[in-house]
């Protein structure tokens, strides 16, 4: 057995379901990168534009990096309601899936330490470093190289038998391995990515802006949500899963094992109003160890402000949104008008 057959066997008793390995050398990826900075795609998220040297070359990130250790968590979950039928419900919300259990960094994290130890342990010390959608890292890129999967038109990483439904972790070190080759693009003809995204915000194959994105305007960008987006995003309340959602080869994913992705607080079947009902006392207690936690109160409540302004017609909504704007901000109260002229205007 090899020191690549090694790791990889160390990391799938550990619980990954896929351990790729590859070098250290990104050039193929550095033109799109900065064309895509270029375009201003990366929106409001400055730190994608800083560190690029070091997001583009892992040794200038970790000194002395010679081979990268990829893996693959898969966390799709069993659900109370198929989450085809819940986009656009005219009460339910939706919640992308990857935040229904609990935030997978310190999970991920941590398991990557542990395989790091194990290695050492297996095959003598190793300066290294792990990470997991964490400092400027090319994950998908790298991902790519290793063999997890290919990069589909919705930027997405995509494997042949599992799907998209996965998180990236790796871990950058100095030993010299064998590395796996990249895997062929099975996207083909197919555009239902693309012809599916409620805000076009994938431009064109392999060229997502940020700025038109659901997932972006509902957890990235931290002000006020344009107007032309408001009625597309819906009752995505968090994040957006259109695109995994029709994609065919996520007919072959396979639900996860890991407890602490299963569903919390019956955010996968949930309604709208249920949500606006949280205090901020309520939200910080619910979503401790959710990875919904870090966009704060006001934001929460402004993304739920807007998908109940989407939702069916209900007096009751319309009502409870003017008794409470006087306790809100400016901020909230912008969006507040949206949603009950929203409410009125179904009346009509």
């Amino acid at each position: 057995m090899t020191k690549s057959e090694s790791i990889k066997k160390i990391g799938l008793e550990l619980g990954f379901q896929q351990v790729g390995i590859t070098d250290a050398h990104l050039d193929p990826h550095h033109r799109h990168y900065a064309e895509w900075i270029a375009r201003n795609y990366h929106g409001e998220m400055g730190y994608m534009a800083r560190n690029v040297h070091k997001r583009l070359h892992p040794s200038e990130l970790v000194a002395d990096t010679l081979s990268v250790i990829c893996v693959r968590l898969d966390y799709l979950v069993d659900e109370a309601r198929n989450p085809l039928d819940l986009l656009d419900h005219p009460y339910l919300a939706y919640v992308s899936r990857y935040a229904l259990g609990r935030d997978y960094h310190k999970l991920m994290r941590k398991r990557l330490q542990k395989f790091a130890d194990r290695i050492k342990q297996a095959h003598g010390s190793m300066g290294y470093r792990v990470f997991t959608d964490s400092a400027p890292v090319l994950e998908k890129a790298l991902a790519t190289k290793a063999g997890i999967g290919w990069q589909g038109k919705h930027s997405n990483i995509l494997h042949r038998e599992h799907g998209s439904w996965f998180f990236l972790g790796e871990i950058y070190t100095d030993m010299v391995l064998e590395i796996d080759d990249p895997i062929d693009n099975h996207c083909g003809r197919c555009t239902s990515c693309i012809d599916v995204c409620p805000t076009a915000a994938i431009v064109e194959p392999y060229w997502v802006d940020a700025r038109r994105c659901i997932s972006y305007l509902t957890i990235e960008h931290r002000s006020e949500i344009p107007v032309e987006f408001r009625q597309a995003i819906g009752n995505r309340i968090y994040g957006c899963d259109d695109c995994q959602l029709v994609c065919p080869w996520n007919r072959f994913a396979k639900y996860t094992g890991e407890i602490d992705f299963q569903p919390r607080h019956g955010l996968d079947h949930i309604s709208l109003m249920d949500c606006y009902r949280w205090s901020e006392a309520d939200f910080m207690h619910k979503m401790e160890g959710s990875a919904i936690r870090r966009i704060g109160y006001q934001c929460w409540l402004r993304n739920i402000v807007i998908a109940l302004g989407n939702a069916a017609r209900d007096p009751h909504i319309e009502s409870i949104l003017k008794q409470d704007y006087a306790q809100h901000s400016g901020f909230l109260q912008h969006h507040l008008d949206w949603a009950i002229q929203q409410q009125q205007g179904k009346s009509q």
